[in-house]
This record gives structure tokens, sequence and C-alpha cells, in this order.
């Protein structure tokens, strides 16, 4: 198994990030859906969410996307300082971020299994745990650099699937990962929606094993340097 993860690291690493791509729907859908309309993953969707809320728009939450905000950017930014030091692709360091992502989420699902009706405050902390997760991920998967799938994004990926294609008149293009990243997410997002309807703490237990899963195979597969 360790020589086959290794003999092609492009097409495991991509295959890793589209399933990355995937929990983060899953995540997104339990945020926005479970979270009083937080994304965790989609830092866009938070910046249009806080900047209606601020006109005073009806239902809107203002606290939860900046404390997703202020996570995320912090999540990125441990991310950073961890890969910084070392050659793009997966090191090392990269699975212990991954693993910590991993077991981010599985803490962020303890206080929803262990309490019944959690208040404001418990969820508010989940929605920090989740984006200083997401936020590891996404800079994680920066570094390790698969074109097209930043795993909590896909509106660029439209943008290329849709500019460089035949009908753009463009000169082709890997349209199966841009449109395998846009599907995969969405699938994510359904998934995450029907696991809500049988326990919030579903889709952030789902999400965690994804991400261990792919940590461990990412590490088995990594190249080694003598």
């Amino acid at each position: 198994m360790k020589k086959r993860l290794q003999s092609n690291p492009a097409a495991l690493h991509l295959g890793l990030m589209l399933a990355l791509t995937f929990s983060t729907g899953v995540i997104d859908a339990v945020g926005y859906l479970g979270l009083d309309r937080v994304f965790t993953g989609n830092m866009t969707g938070n910046v249009v969410i806080l900047g209606m809320a601020l006109t005073g728009a009806d239902g809107l939450p203002v606290v939860g996307p900046v404390i997703a905000l202020v996570l995320f950017m912090l999540g990125a930014l441990v991310a950073g300082r961890t890969l910084r030091p070392v050659p793009a692709g997966w090191s090392h360091r990269s699975t212990v971020l991954f693993g910590v992502v991993g077991l981010i989420l599985l803490a962020a699902a303890v206080p929803v299994l262990v309490i019944d009706d959690p208040g404001e405050p418990v969820k508010l902390a989940i929605t920090g745990a989740l984006g200083l997760a997401m936020g590891m991920q996404a800079g994680a998967a920066r570094h390790i650099g698969v074109k097209d799938v930043t795993t909590v994004v896909v509106t660029s990926t439209l943008v290329g699937l849709a500019f460089d294609s035949r009908f753009g008149m463009g000169p082709g293009q890997p349209w199966k990962r841009r449109a395998g990243a846009v599907l995969l997410i969405g699938l994510g997002a359904f998934a995450g929606a029907l696991l809500l309807q049988v326990h919030i703490g579903l889709g952030m237990g789902a999400a965690a094993v994804i991400t261990l899963v792919v940590a461990l195979l990412g590490h088995v597969g990594r190249p080694h340097t003598p």
C-alpha cells in the first residue's frame, strides 16, 4: 500500500484535497444550519452575511461571523508559521497540521454530544473552533499546492471552469478536478444537512474522521528524502 501511495504523489494529493473539500461542505452545512447561519469554511459567505447584518437586517448574526473570521485567519496564520520553513508539498508538518485539524473537529463535537441544549456561548465556542480548524486546513492545503482545489472555496474554480472552457474560447483545462471540487463541496453540504437532521455532532464527527484519514494517507504517501 505504501509503495502504491508513493507511486503517484500528484494523484494522491489531488484525491486527498478533494476529500477535504467534501468535508468542508459538511462543516459549512453544520455551521450555517446548526450554528445560526455562520460559515466556518467559506469566509466569503461570512463577509457578505456580516455586511448585511451591520445594516440591521433582521435575523442575521454579527458575533458568530466575526468569531469565525478571526479564528479562521488565526488558523491560517498558524499554518503559515508552521509550514513556511519547509518546501511546498506534503511534509511531516503537513501531517501534524491535518491531524490537529481532525482532533479540533472531534473536540468541537463533544459539547453538543454531552449537552442536550447548548447555549449561545457554547455555540460560539464551537464556531470559533471550527473556524480555527478550517483556517489551518486551508493554509496546509495551500502549501501542498494542488491547482484549483483550495478545499474551502469554489468561486475561483467556477470562474476557471467557465473562462478556460471551449465555450469561453479557452485553450482547454483540467475540468475534471474543477468540476469534482464544485460537486464534492455541494455533496458535502448535502450530507452535512442530512446528518444534522439526526444530530449536529455527526457532521463534525464525519468531517473529523475524513480529515484524520487524509492525514494518515498523506503521511504514508509523502516522499521521503535521505
